[in-house]
């Protein structure tokens, strides 16, 4: 995709002139994740569900504004709908970046108040902001006052000294009063002092009724329960008390799920019929990206966990793990790789 600006709506929609952007369905959502949710396993990922709304990695106010703007918030139209998600605080920024990704197309802006890691932290960004619910609504409300886009918030049920039910509702009720209406909810806490970043994604005790009770103490909020989950069972058990699930780590390692979104979420038809079929419709963008001289590993790195349990999964990750990264290779390596785990319906040539 050329790094022209455009704007895109959701699909399905057609906002009034001058009027707000349509929200996207949230009802199933991939997480944003650094360095996984980049735009080459998006692609791959919408290949799988028209349907699921994607999000981008973190992207920081600061290297919006001072960095590569075309290069850090190219996409291409395929992956719509998507949602820019944003690390920032001062709501001057925020705004500049909210109108970017008005104008480049995304069909949400998210702001990050989850992620627990010290460089974030330093910059006062993501689940430190928890502590701050008047800083977090300042600037939702300059975003929202600066885009016709949904604005949403991604944060914790809380932070280490800050984890009670009280604090969890002062932060809602605060964001909320600045305009906010959708609050996708990780339900843990982040401890940003003793944990790393995966620690935190895994020692803290999940708590989904507090996100339930959220939902039923402000139902004219739309309330997303992330963390921890990773079975259709488990999504609609949350869906009886939310509005929407986000899926992060189990999409990503094993992505074949995200093939039955549509039909289990959305009553619409399956995108693709087969793993190998999935693979195939991905080769033409794979091989735009090689013309553009991007790294094969870079792009397979995302297709690892396709044929995750199938037989001969392991062997096509084994494949692609040694040639990926030879100089000069391309989409021929995806196919050996692809060769070696069998098809449903085609038979295995004869030895001669």
């Amino acid at each position: 995709m050329s790094n022209q600006i455009f704007r895109k709506s959701c699909p399905g929609t057609d906002p009034a002139p001058g009027g707000p952007v349509p929200s996207p369905s949230r009802r199933f959502c991939v997480a944003p994740m650094m360095d996984w949710t980049t735009s080459h396993y998006r692609f791959f990922a919408r290949v799988l569900s028209r349907r699921a709304l994607l999000y981008t990695e973190m992207v920081t106010t600061g290297a919006l504004i001072h960095g590569d703007t075309a290069r850090l918030l190219r996409h291409n139209p395929e992956e719509y709908p998507l949602a820019l998600q944003l690390g920032g605080s001062v709501p001057e920024e925020l705004a500049q970046c909210a109108q970017l990704a008005e104008q480049y197309g995304f069909d949400e802006v998210n702001l990050n108040v989850g992620c627990p890691s010290d460089r974030v932290q330093n910059n006062m960004m993501g689940a430190c902001l928890m502590e701050h619910p008047d800083r977090v609504a300042e600037g939702v409300a300059a975003m929202i006052a600066a885009t016709s886009l949904p604005v949403t918030v991604k944060h914790r049920i809380g932070i280490d000294g800050h984890e009670s039910w009280a604090n969890l509702c002062e932060f809602v009720e605060k964001v909320s009063a600045a305009g906010c209406r959708t609050f996708i909810v990780h339900a843990r806490i982040a401890v940003l002092e003793g944990l790393s970043p995966k620690e935190n994604r895994d020692i803290p005790p999940l708590k989904y009724a507090w996100v339930y009770d959220l939902k039923a103490r402000y139902p004219h909020l739309e309330i997303i329960i992330n963390g921890g989950i990773k079975t259709f069972d488990e999504c609609h058990q949350h869906l009886q008390h939310t509005d929407g699930v986000m899926l992060g780590r189990e999409a990503y390692h094993n992505p074949w799920l995200l093939a039955g979104v549509d039909a289990e979420f959305f009553d619409q038809p399956a995108q693709v019929g087969s793993r190998h079929n999935a693979l195939r419709q991905v080769l033409p963008f794979i091989q735009e990206e090689l013309d553009r001289g991007v790294y094969l590993g870079h792009i397979t790195r995302h297709l690892m966990g396709l044929f995750h349990g199938q037989p001969g999964g392991r062997q096509f990750r084994r494949y692609i793990s040694e040639n990926a990264h030879r100089p000069g290779s391309g989409i021929e390596v995806i196919e050996a790789a692809m060769a070696k785990v069998p098809e449903p319906g085609v038979r295995a040539p004869i030895p001669a």
